[in-house]
């Protein structure tokens, strides 16, 4: 009964192995090259107590082994012992034999009956030993397995808290950038409040009255214009669009096929291009290194004149500055109580305009990526573009109507001067001979 326990023994200790080694490797090979520091720990930890019961099964079974080996010597003993006995039964047997006594012969049958006994001992005891002989070699052989797991279950260990480590100091480098930008932003959040503040204290009336009436019925006559003829001709203006649209939309349809095949023929002129550009940037190189002597050889040449002229003209310079400084800060004093209004409502202008900037340029990026045809157009330069067009365009139109209702352009004709393209005569030379003469 023996030899099957051990061999089903055998067999459950080499399975679990195996699947705490294939568990480990999975676990080890399924991480990714940058894993959470969370994640990672808690595999070091599974990993760390895996080996650590890996271990403590080789040496229960090493013990195991040990004890197995002490057993083994202690029955080569007792077969050793057994033989003696059986040597001197057999020696005994002959003596009884030689005597010839019906009691020998008894003692002869029982001597037999208890030496097959003892062969059959023997060789049951000698079958153990084979076994635990093989359970001995395939345990030698398993141990040196079993240690190259370990150093490779180590060798990835090393690895992970290296990546743990990088890790680490990669957070690090994010939480100071992240503290970084946070001090930035307060000291801009500061900035900014001190700005409003001071925008906010500056509140009250910064246009003359004359100029706010003036603004008032220029604001309703705009409104009243922009009612009768500005809307009314937007809204025919978007319909026809969307009518524009729809049209095209109808004869773009076959034109699909075309474009996907020009897609085709882009992706495939692709590094034709990048070797052209390659090509223009050396060549720019070259003509720019080329350039470069004789731009900065004009630059000395042209720099003893510039000179000149700036001690020439820094004295009339100083003048006009000393001559304009109180007329200056006159000025500044004046406009200092509507530069501040001004300032205020400019911010506020700036915060309405980025907000309706915004706005129109996700209404934009939207209506880009309905369709196939202006898919790939959705670029981020193009939506802020086409945002800042529509809206200067209600203030363009603004300003073309002011301009309309309000100045009267007039047409300054050019003076028509008869001498103006004659070139100066020169001065006629003398002859040398008469001179002479």
């Amino acid at each position: 009964m023996a030899p099957p326990k051990l061999f089903v023994f055998a067999l459950s200790v080499t399975l679990i192995f195996a699947i705490v080694g294939a568990e480990a490797d999975v676990s080890v090979e399924g991480a990714t090259p940058e894993p959470d520091t969370s994640a990672i720990k808690i595999q070091l930890d599974q990993l760390n107590s895996k080996i650590q019961i890996l271990e403590s099964q080789i040496s229960e079974k090493l013990e195991e082994v040990k004890k197995k080996d002490k057993i083994i010597a202690e029955k080569e003993n007792s077969i050793e012992d057994k033989s003696i006995t059986i040597q001197s039964l057999q020696n005994e047997i002959a003596s009884l034999q030689k005597k010839g006594s019906l009691d020998a012969e008894e003692q002869v049958g029982k001597a037999h009956a208890r030496a097959g006994e003892l062969q059959k001992q023997v060789d049951k005891l000698k079958r153990e030993l084979e076994t635990q002989n093989k359970e001995k070699v395939n345990w030698e052989t398993r141990v040196p397995e079993l240690e190259n797991k370990i150093h490779d279950l180590n060798s990835k260990l090393e690895d992970l808290q290296k990546i743990n480590e990088e890790q680490k100091t990669k957070i690090q480098k994010s939480e100071r950038a992240l503290k970084v930008a946070e001090e930035e932003m307060l000291k801009a959040k500061f900035e900014a409040t001190a700005i409003e503040k001071e925008l906010r204290e500056a509140h009250g009336a910064w246009l003359p009255p004359w100029l706010a009436v003036h603004y008032i019925h220029s604001k309703s006559f705009v409104d009243s214009h922009w009612n009768k003829h500005g809307k009314p001709a937007l809204e025919m203006v978007t319909q026809k669009a969307l009518e524009k649209k729809a049209q095209a939309g109808k004869w773009a349809e076959p034109h699909v096929e075309t474009i996907k095949t020009w897609s085709v023929v882009k992706t495939n002129a692709e590094p034709h291009v990048q070797l052209l550009t390659t090509k223009t940037v050396e060549v720019y190189e070259a003509s720019k290194n080329a350039i470069s002597p004789h731009l900065s050889k004009a630059k000395e040449v042209v720099d003893p004149y510039y000179q000149e002229a700036r001690k020439f003209s820094k004295p009339y310079i100083d003048q006009i500055a000393i001559a304009a400084k109180p007329h200056v800060d006159k000025v500044q004093e004046v406009l200092k109580p509507y530069t501040k209004e001004v300032v205020r409502v400019y911010g506020k202008f700036l915060e309405s305009a980025t907000t309706y900037h915004r706005q129109v340029q996700a209404s934009v990026q939207e209506t880009l990526k309905k369709h196939e045809l202006t898919r790939p157009l959705a670029t981020k330069e193009l939506e802020w573009f086409a945002a800042s067009a529509l809206l200067a365009l209600p203030i363009v139109l603004m300003a073309r109507v002011f301009s309309a209702v309000f100045c009267s352009k007039k047409v300054s004709k050019p003076a028509r001067n008869g001498n103006t393209h004659h070139a100066r005569r020169k001065p006629k030379r003398g002859h040398l001979d008469k001179h002479t003469t």
